[in-house]
Formats: C-alpha cells, sequence, structure tokens
C-alpha cells in the first residue's frame, strides 16, 4: 500500500547529500519541504538557494524542484523526490514588504512569521508575552495570500498563531508540531489552536522530533498513532499530515544556529533544559526517511480505513497546496 500512496513530509532539514536523497527515495517519499533559511536574510537565502539549484543539477535523476502543487503529482509520475522550499522564519524579506512577492517568484512557497522568538511580524513561543501579530505582520499575511506563499506558525505563540488563522484569507499550517495534550511543550499547541487550525481549513503536521513526544526517543509507535487518532477526531481527519522536523547528519553547530542564530551570545536550551542541548537520540522505529513505511503499517494497525491513511500520509497536503499555492492575482 504505502509503495501507491502519494507521501509527503511537510518539513525536514537535513544536511543534504545524495545518500539522504537516497533515503527519501526508498521511503516512498514524493515531496519534502526543506527549510532553506532559519535567520538568513535576504542575500543569504539567495545563496542557500543556488546551492539547492546546484543539487538539482547534480542529483537530477533523485530529486526535482517543486514550483506547483502539479509538479508533486509529476514527481510521483517520475519517481523522482519533489523537493519545496520554505523558511522557518521571516528573516528572508526583512523588513521590506515586496520582497514577499520575490521569494514566492523564486519559489519560497511556505514561510514561518516567528521562529521561537518576537519578529517584525508576530510572536514566538519562548516570549512570555505574546503581543500577537503585529501591524507589519497582517499585511505581511495579507500579501502571502495573494502571492500564493504558506504562512506557517510552527514556532508561534499562541496569540499570534489564533489571530494569524483569522486574519489569513487562505487556511494556514502548523507544518510540525503535536498536541500539547499529547506531549506539554512550547513548541507543541494547545487544543484551542487545533480546533481553530481545523475549522478554518488549516492543516498539523505531526512532528516525530523526540523532544516533541510523550517519553522523547522512548515514545512508542502505537502511541504516536493514537496521538494521530485522537487529534483526527479534533480537527478532522482532512486536516492533519506529517510534517517530522527530521534533522539527519547535521553538527551541534547547526542546533546553536537554530537556536541561537545571531541575537544572542548565550546558548538557548530550547525548552528550557539543558539536556536539550543536543540532538535527541532517533525513535527507534523511525531512524531516517527509510522508515515511512512504518507510519503507515501503524496506522493500519490503529485501525484507519485506507483512503484515510492516504490523507494522513500526504493527501492532505497536496489538496492544502493544491489551492494555496496559486497566486490570487497577477501583477504585471
Amino acid at each position: 500500500m504505502h509503495n501507491d500512496l502519494i507521501v509527503i513530509d511537510g518539513l525536514q532539514y537535513s544536511n543534504w547529500n545524495r545518500a539522504i536523497f537516497q533515503q527519501l527515495k526508498e521511503g516512498g517519499v514524493t515531496m519534502v519541504h526543506v527549510t532553506v533559511v532559519y535567520h538568513e536574510q535576504i542575500r543569504e537565502t539567495l545563496l542557500r538557494i543556488g546551492e539547492w539549484n546546484r543539487q538539482f543539477e547534480i542529483h537530477h535523476d533523485l530529486i526535482m524542484p517543486v514550483k506547483s502543487a502539479a509538479d508533486i503529482r509529476l514527481a510521483k509520475q517520475l519517481g523522482k523526490v519533489g523537493i519545496m522550499f520554505g523558511a522557518q522564519n521571516c528573516s528572508p524579506i526583512e523588513d521590506d514588504i515586496g520582497m514577499v512577492e520575490i521569494m514566492r517568484e523564486l519559489n519560497l512557497m511556505i514561510m514561518q512569521l516567528t521562529y521561537n522568538n518576537q519578529s517584525l511580524l508576530a510572536c514566538g513561543c519562548y516570549e512570555a508575552e505574546d503581543s500577537g501579530v503585529t501591524r507589519f505582520g497582517k499585511q505581511v499575511i495579507k500579501e502571502m495570500n495573494r502571492v500564493g506563499m504558506v504562512v506557517d506558525m510552527s514556532h508561534s505563540a499562541e496569540r499570534s498563531t489564533l489571530e494569524a488563522i483569522d486574519i489569513s484569507e487562505r487556511p494556514i499550517v502548523i507544518s510540525h508540531a503535536n498536541p500539547n495534550s499529547f506531549h506539554e511543550a512550547k513548541r507543541n499547541k494547545s487544543d484551542t489552536v487545533l480546533k481553530a487550525l481545523g475549522e478554518s481549513g488549516g492543516l498539523l503536521g505531526f512532528s516525530l522530533y523526540p523532544f516533541h513526544l510523550k517519553n522523547g526517543p522512548d515514545c512508542s509507535l502505537d502511541d504516536f498513532c493514537d496521538m494521530v487518532a485522537n487529534t483526527a477526531d479534533l480537527m478532522g481527519i482532512d486536516h492533519i499530515g506529517i510534517g517530522t522536523d527530521l534533522c539527519q547528519e547535521q553538527p551541534l553547530s547547526v542546533l546553536e544556529w537554530m537556536r541561537n542564530g545571531r541575537w544572542s551570545k548565550e546558548m538557548d536550551y530550547g525548552e528550557g533544559s539543558k539536556a536539550n542541548a543536543d540532538w535527541p537520540r532517533p525513535l527507534s522505529w523511525f531512524r531516517d526517511s527509510r522508515d515511512f513505511p512504518n507510519i503507515t503499517k501503524g496506522l493500519q494497525n490503529r485501525g484507519f480505513r485506507t483512503e484515510d491513511i492516504a490523507k494522513v500520509m500526504g493527501m492532505n497536503w497536496l489538496n492544502l497546496l493544491d489551492e494555496g499555492l496559486k497566486p490570487q492575482v497577477l501583477k504585471r
């Protein structure tokens, strides 16, 4: 069954190389949303995109760029892994709303409004006070809607996320997080947020990052699938997917870049514990992308219907992107 599915991973930030691309293919992954930006600004973002263009040249037999939802279906047809660009922060637009359209023309398809901290657009989930979406943020959401760039609130605080859901005229995503009721973490989301997300037509991508799961690296596949089932009851089966947050073969310096960027001289320990100062031990049933079939099998064992498994493993993502990536109005 798994080989017949369109499988979409809603977020990875791996140290990309041919072996990892091969793992994606072996795991039956049709498309992966790759982070090209954490704290990079305009010029650095352009350099990251240039690096990816080189990857497409070198590994053209394995991967292809995703410039529209149609390319995801094409990747499945060709037996390649589609690569879709995204940003985990709003730094690529700096303080210029005109950069939203430019970045979208460069195939940046998804952008988070914040990464943990307060940004020019909204408030991150680690701030003590959540001031909500800013004046600039409201205008950027409107522009993202117009050009066909999906709003992502994975690292945003509660009020900011609820406001973004309300402000956006198009469904938004939380590409990689879990319910706070399953495991309490600053990055995980309340039932209030998840219900609002589902009611608005948005999507939650379940994270397999161990620090966001009950019992951490010892979280069982059964417990994960129970979480999926319970969230389907809360949000509706059409509004959930996968966003593994897989960070393969990355050195500790990358983890420090993710958390610290350039804003702090001190190490930010994320959830507030020095135990989280290094990469976690991987899950036994999801070590890398080759283990995607384990999720399909786990959902089967949990009693999910075939059509519902197809939705969770990729079709819900595809349906959202079908509409979300289409520009509303073309300037020219």
